[in-house]
């Protein structure tokens, strides 16, 4: 029989009670042990006596099914379960350290850090999306940090797995989320769009960068449905001296519309990680909220009801982030030629890609290096400009589009940091004709083939028959 856990030392299937961590209105958290096991553990068990929440068991089952299920650095790692026909539990990995929350009192907080602070977050949705999972709970206290300073995120009873039941949109026709995080289409029922964590991250940004909430503190749904429609005070009306570029990005992210915000948690995370390459719109220049008849054409927007039918892995793959490596020298005309085909043509299929066009530029490992080339010119500066060239052909919306010239001993090994750092979905590299020295030294390309963790497409140049040669 079901029975509320409330003793120290108390022991269920071999794990013994060691110490009360959290006593909340849905849950009890108590640090456990069990002989054989190592490492510290937590075992949530759910509120389940007289007048307790119906959602609170409901949610505590979405937990039950959902934590099993994931995997990786972001989120607590499952450990034992136990069920309702004797003792509802959940054990998992405990992640010695506090949440997000300890940093209240200390808002608003350097732009830096708050930058430092989105970049993890976003890598953490990302790997939790790639994972068929929509968190729909994102907020300070369900943000924890591991010792390398990777974000894990915890508390699963309010997500949407999209290859298991959905027991609280089943059951329940009342939105479910915290008040101030909660995204307009989640106030309109709507449980399987990714965009909505990236809606309460933005939340989560302008509350730390401004120590204001950017919808106050309304509980109640009628307070909850102005953000159908209303847009925030821009951060620069609170803070003069506010990043335009980080206010641009903070705004995407709480657009009404998911559309308008970034089309995932990679390419925010790109966004924050280059501050530089972000692309400024009107929304960085803002001063005021925008006007009444934008707010009234909003309001009486249909299409913020319609739901999403596409799994969340399938937005995930409709917006990859590609990097091309392209070599700016005169020689490699016809490899470039041949990429820029290759480009185009994979682009045409993903209308949200983001495109990062990449050229290294090689530095002695014993010397010190001229930033200037034989004619006087910036050598970084060159390549840039080489590097936009070569994409202008595609006509790219510019927000879809960065350059970056990369600075490293060995090539190979600058592009796969790269792309390791920024969550690179694809590359396209070129390569040249074989050669000695190829064969003998190994190639760039054959090095990303083989090394990088994402997919590669290697492109050559078509063949010059002899007699056209």
């Amino acid at each position: 029989m079901v029975k509320p856990l409330h003793e120290t030392g108390v022991e269920i299937d071999g794990f013994r009670l060691d110490e009360l961590v959290h006593r909340g209105g849905m849950a009890m958290l108590w640090r456990v042990s069990k002989p054989g096991l190592e490492g510290p553990m937590l075992m949530k068990v759910p509120r389940i006596g007289e007048g307790a929440d119906p959602a609170a068991i409901v949610g505590f089952e979405m937990e039950l099914m959902i934590l099993p299920k994931l995997n990786g650095a972001h989120v607590p790692k499952f450990i034992a379960a136990g069920d309702f026909a004797r003792q509802p539990y959940i054990v998992m990995e405990a992640i010695d350290s506090p949440s997000l929350l300890k940093k209240l009192p200390d808002l608003p907080l350097p732009y830096d850090e708050v930058t430092h602070l989105g970049v993890r977050i976003a890598d953490a949705l990302d790997d939790l999306h790639r994972q068929h999972v929509v968190h729909l709970d994102i907020k300070p206290s369900n943000i924890l940090f591991r010792p390398d300073s990777e974000a894990v995120l915890i508390d699963f009873g309010l997500s949407h797995h999209d290859q298991l039941p959905d027991l609280m949109q089943e059951e329940f026709r009342v939105p479910f989320g915290t008040a101030p995080y909660m995204s307009p289409e989640q106030l309109r029922g709507i449980r399987n769009e990714p965009r909505s964590d990236l809606f309460a991250l933005g939340v989560l940004l302008y509350f730390f960068s401004t120590g204001v909430r950017p919808f106050g503190e309304a509980e109640s749904m009628r307070g909850m449905r102005r953000r159908l429609w209303r847009d925030p005070m821009p951060p620069r009306a609170l803070r003069p001296d506010y990043p335009p570029w980080l206010q641009e990005i903070v705004l995407r992210c709480l657009e009404v519309e998911a559309g308008r915000r970034h089309p995932t948690a990679a390419q925010l995370a790109f966004d924050l990680s280059h501050p530089s390459e972000a692309k400024l719109t009107a929304r960085s220049e803002k001063l005021a909220r925008d006007s009444f008849a934008t707010a009234m054409r909003r309001r009486f927007n249909t299409d913020l009801t319609a739901p999403r039918r596409a799994p969340v892995t399938a937005q995930l793959s409709s917006a990859p982030i590609v990097a091309v490596a392209v070599d700016v020298g005169t020689e490699a005309a016809p490899i470039n030629a041949a990429l820029l085909d290759v480009t185009a043509r994979m682009l045409a299929t993903l209308p949200d890609a983001r495109l990062a066009c990449l050229n290294v530029l090689k530095s002695s490992a014993i010397a010190l290096d001229s930033t200037l080339d034989k004619e006087g010119h910036n050598k970084q500066i060159d390549r840039l400009v080489r590097l936009k060239a070569w994409a202008a052909p595609l006509k790219l919306d510019e927000r879809r589009l960065t350059a970056h010239v990369l600075e490293g001993a060995d090539a190979a090994d600058a592009i796969l940091e790269f792309v390791t750092a920024n969550r690179v979905d694809h590359v396209l590299i070129g390569a040249r004709q074989d050669s000695l020295r190829r064969r003998v030294l190994g190639s760039v390309s054959a090095k990303v083939a083989a090394d990088a963790a994402c997919s590669v497409t290697v492109v050559r140049a078509p063949r010059v028959p002899e007699g056209d040669a």
